[in-house]
C-alpha cells in the first residue's frame, strides 16, 4: 500500500500533539515535514535547522523528522509529492485558514482539518477544560480561579497546559512546574514563563510539554481532578467532564471568525464572559446574539477583569513605559492589556515607546502595526530578551509597568522601578464559575 505523503503545518504546539495521536505510528502515512510559522512564533529562527526528534517520533521516523519555514510549503508540496496538507494552528482566522488552503490546493495537495474526536485523550479522572475563541480572553484567570476554588474543597488538583515548547523537545517532553527552578530546568522563553510563573506564584503545580499521553498519565498520579488549560484557543486535548469557553467582549464577532475558537463557542458547557468592566454595552450584545446563534444551551457566567496595582503604589503623574503579555498583542491582535489599564485608572503618564525600540523589537512593531503605545514581552530568545532590556533601559521614563504575566525583574536588568499589575476575575451574577462548579463536583467528585 502506497502511504501518503503528509506535511502538518502549524506553531509548534498543537502539530506535535495531532502527528502524536493520529500519525506516529501508522503505516498509512509519512510525515515529509513540520512548518514553522512567524507570525505565531515571533522571533523563532525559521531558516534555522530543526527537527521533531526520532526519540519522540517513533519507529516510523528513526532519522526524525524535519521541520522547515512555512514559506516553503509550495515548493514542498511539488518537490516531494505531498498528498495532504494538515492545518493543525490555533487562534488563525478564518479568512487565513482558507488563504492557506488556496496555497495548499495550488500546490497540487489536499488540505485537512482534523477534529478533536481523534486528538482528545481520554482521562482517568475528571476533566475540567478552560478554553477560548482568541488568546488574550483571559482564560488563565478563569483556570487558576478554577484550580484555587477546587483546591479550598480539599480536592488534590493538577493543572495542564497547551504546549509551546520551542526548546529541546526530548528534555521538555514531559514538563512538570511546581517551583521557580523549574523554569530554568526547562530553558522556559519568555512566552512559556507567561503561562507557567504565576501558577507557581499561587502555589499550584502545572504540567506541560510534547507527550500529552505521557503527561496525563503523570498527572493522575497525583490529581483527584485535571484542569486543561487551553492555549491561543485550542481545542481540549482531554475528553472534559466540564468545558468552560472564556468569550472577549472587547473584540465582539471574533468568536465567530477565528479557528478553532469558533469550534470551541460551538462545544461549550458555559461560557464565561469576560471583562464586562471594560466592554461597551452595544458590544457585549454583539457577543450574546452570536452565542445564541452557536451554541444557545450553553450557561453564561459573567465577570469582571479586575486590574490592580501590586503594593498600591502611587503611580500618578509617573511618565511609565508599559509592558504586556506579547502573544495577546502579537497574534491575538490586541493594542493594550491590563498593564495600560491600570496606568490609565492609576493617572500614569504613557510614555510612546517607539523611539527607544532596539533591534528584533523594532521588527516586531513593524509586523504587528496595532502596537503603539506598549512593548509587548517578547523572549523566545537572548537576543530578543537583550533588545527588550535595552529599549525599556533606552525609554525616557520613571518607571516600568509590567502588565505581563512574570516577573520582569527575575529576566531583565531595569535601571527603573518595576511596578507590577496584578489581574484576577470576579463573578457579577448568578450563575458563578463557583456554582457551576459545585455542580461538577456532586456529579464526578462525590
Amino acid at each position: 500500500m502506497k502511504k501518503k505523503k503528509v506535511v502538518i503545518i502549524g506553531a509548534l504546539g498543537n502539530d506535535y500533539h495531532v502527528f502524536n495521536l493520529v500519525f506516529r505510528d501508522n503505516e498509512e502515512y509519512d510525515v515529509v515535514a513540520f512548518t514553522i510559522a512567524g507570525e505565531q512564533n515571533v522571533g523563532t529562527i525559521e531558516g534555522a535547522e530543526r527537527f521533531y526528534p526520532a526519540e519522540l517520533a517513533g519507529k516510523l521516523y528513526p532519522n526524525g523528522i524535519p521541520m522547515i519555514s512555512e514559506e516553503q510549503l509550495e515548493e514542498i508540496i511539488k518537490e516531494k509529492n505531498i498528498d495532504e496538507v494538515v492545518f493543525s494552528y490555533s487562534d488563525v482566522s478564518h479568512e487565513e485558514v482558507m488563504h492557506k488552503a488556496s496555497r495548499v490546493l495550488a500546490a497540487g495537495a489536499n488540505y485537512r482539518l482534523i477534529s478533536g474526536k481523534f486528538t482528545q485523550i481520554k482521562a482517568n479522572k475528571p476533566v475540567v477544560a478552560i478554553c477560548a475563541v482568541r488568546t488574550g480572553c483571559g482564560k488563565s484567570q478563569v483556570s487558576r480561579a478554577t484550580y484555587r476554588y477546587l483546591k479550598s474543597k480539599g480536592y488534590r488538583v493538577v493543572a495542564i497546559r497547551e504546549p509551546m515548547p520551542y526548546g529541546d523537545l526530548i528534555k521538555q517532553n514531559v514538563m512538570r512546574f511546581e517551583k521557580y527552578e523549574d523554569l530554568d530546568k526547562y530553558d522556559c522563553t519568555i512566552e512559556e514563563r507567561e503561562e507557567y510563573e504565576p501558577y507557581i506564584e499561587q502555589g499550584l503545580v502545572i504540567y506541560s510539554g510534547v507527550d500529552y499521553e505521557k503527561i496525563i498519565r503523570e498527572a493522575e498520579k497525583e490529581a483527584d481532578v485535571i484542569i486543561f488549560d487551553g492555549g491561543n484557543n485550542e481545542i481540549s486535548f482531554y475528553i472534559t467532564d466540564l468545558l468552560f469557553i472564556v468569550v472577549d467582549p472587547l473584540r465582539p464577532g471574533h468568536e465567530l471568525r477565528y479557528h478553532p475558537g469558533e469550534v470551541n463557542a460551538r462545544s461549550a458547557d458555559a461560557f464565561v464572559i469576560n471583562k464586562m468592566n471594560s466592554a461597551k454595552p452595544e458590544d457585549v450584545k454583539i457577543v450574546e446574539d452570536n452565542l445564541n446563534k452557536l451554541n444557545p444551551k450553553a450557561i453564561r457566567i459573567y465577570t469582571n477583569s479586575v486590574v490592580s496595582i501590586e503594593g498600591n503604589q502611587d503611580i500618578s503623574g509617573k511618565r511609565a513605559l508599559i509592558v504586556e503579555d506579547g502573544p495577546t498583542l502579537t497574534h491575538g491582535n490586541m493594542a493594550y492589556g491590563a498593564g495600560y489599564i491600570a496606568a490609565k485608572n492609576n493617572g500614569a503618564i504613557i510614555v510612546d515607546p517607539r523611539p527607544y525600540l532596539t533591534g528584533t523589537m523594532k521588527n516586531v512593531f513593524e509586523e504587528f502595526p496595532q502596537i503603539t503605545d506598549i512593548v509587548p514581552a517578547m523572549g523566545y530568545n537572548d537576543q530578543q530578551i537583550k533588545d527588550m532590556e535595552e529599549t525599556l533601559n533606552n525609554a525616557e521614563a520613571e518607571i516600568i509597568i509590567d502588565g505581563s504575566p512574570i516577573d520582569l525583574e527575575k529576566l531583565i536588568n531595569s535601571n527603573k522601578p518595576i511596578v507590577r499589575v496584578s489581574y484576577d476575575i470576579e463573578a457579577i451574577k448568578s450563575p458563578t464559575i463557583e456554582e457551576v462548579l459545585d455542580k461538577f463536583i456532586e456529579k464526578n467528585l462525590k
